[in-house]
Parts: C-alpha cells; sequence; structure tokens
C-alpha cells in the first residue's frame, strides 16, 4: 500500500477511487468498442468517452464529407477525459511518490520504467502535464498527475492545466485525422463488420476477469 502507517478514512477514500477508476476502465472497454463501429456513433464516443482515436476517426470522417458535430464532442470529451484525474493528484497529495511504488510493484523492468517517467516529471515541472497525454509506452501520466500533488501544485491549478492540456491535445488528434482522411475512414469500414463481435467478446472478457479477480481474492 502506498502509506506507511495505520490508513486513515481518507487514505481509504482515495484508494477506493483509485480502484474505481481502474474497474470503470474495464468496464468501458466494450462501450468503446461498440461505438467504434459507426461514423454516426463517433460524437457519441468521444463526447462520452473522450477516446483518442474517436477523435481522431471523427476527424476523417468529416474530412470525407460527412455531416457530424464535432464541437461539443471534444469539449464534452475533454471533461469526461479529465473527469477522475483528481484521484492521482490527490494520491500524491496523500502519499507522495507512495502510489508510484505501488505500480512499479516488484518489477524490475517496471520500477525502470517508472524511475524513468519520474525523471523526465521533475524536468518537466508543470509543463509536464502538458505532455502526460503524449502516446508513449512511459507510464507518464499517472506518474505526473502523482508528482503534481506531492509537489503542492493547487487542485484548482491542476485542474485548469489538465483541462487545457487534454483539449489541446483532443484537437490535435482531430486534426490529425482531418489530415489523414480517407484511409482512416477505409479502416473504420472494415472494423464496423466486426465491431459487435468485438464488443459481445470484450463483454465477455471483462466478467470472466472479475470472476477470476473474485475467486483470487476469497
Amino acid at each position: 500500500m502506498p502509506w506507511r502507517r495505520k490508513p486513515t478514512r481518507t487514505d481509504l477514500i482515495c484508494m477506493s477511487w483509485i480502484g474505481f477508476l481502474g474497474v470503470f476502465s474495464l468496464a468501458m472497454l466494450p462501450l468503446r468498442a461498440w461505438l467504434l463501429g459507426a461514423p454516426e456513433r463517433l460524437p457519441w464516443l468521444v463526447g462520452l468517452l473522450g477516446s483518442r482515436s474517436g477523435t481522431t476517426l471523427l476527424g476523417s470522417v468529416i474530412r470525407v464529407g460527412t455531416d457530424l458535430p464535432f464541437v461539443w464532442p471534444i469539449l464534452l470529451g475533454t471533461l469526461m477525459s479529465i473527469k477522475l484525474d483528481w484521484t492521482y493528484w490527490w494520491a500524491g497529495k496523500l502519499w507522495g511518490r507512495g502510489m508510484i511504488e505501488v505500480w512499479a510493484g516488484k518489477s524490475e523492468r517496471a520500477t525502470r520504467n517508472y524511475a524513468r517517467a519520474e525523471r523526465w516529471a521533475y524536468k518537466l515541472g508543470w509543463v509536464g502535464i502538458f505532455v502526460a497525454y503524449v502516446p508513449i509506452p512511459l507510464p507518464l501520466t499517472g506518474v505526473i498527475f502523482v508528482l503534481a500533488g506531492a509537489q503542492g501544485m493547487s487542485w484548482k491549478k491542476f485542474m485548469l492545466l489538465d483541462f487545457a492540456s487534454c483539449l489541446l491535445w483532443m484537437i490535435g488528434f482531430f486534426s490529425f485525422g482531418f489530415l489523414v482522411g480517407e484511409p482512416a475512414v477505409r479502416v473504420l469500414a472494415f472494423y464496423s463488420k466486426f465491431a459487435n463481435y468485438v464488443a459481445i467478446a470484450l463483454v465477455v472478457a471483462v466478467v470472466v476477469l472479475t470472476f477470476v479477480r473474485s475467486s483470487r481474492k476469497a
């Protein structure tokens, strides 16, 4: 656990929120797969789940002439993307880098990756929040958010920076999709043939995984 003392009620509440975030993300996978299966569902994929891939594809289908809204999905999607980011900030405020140690666990490889992400986060400071959404194979997002809380950044400043950075990235993904255009639309058309099956398979996978985890804890 990230605390090195008897946990308080606040500690347990914060840890419960972090646990909920993981469960919620897992539970949304089938919905993501289904919403991705048709162009007319893309605004809802972006708006409700803040999907980056959905935002990119939304830009592409609009490029080829499909009449779909994009302003409200991007704005709402930004809010939905950051809705639980405060849990990481709170974890940093409560436990310092303790949550990072929990994520790293006993794996040497994970420890190295998290250490590398921490070094980047310390160098970047508050600017790191704008880098947190870079799609690279380093656990930057959680580390940067935890360290923001650990280093004393106020909740208001953190959430404002988080909103601004997420919005910029959403616009960037949309613009990239708009530039790509037709090739991305062809990929979407191919995926749409199997979207329902993918969604069903993910529902089964989530149920099985939940059952297995519950059995191990029992």
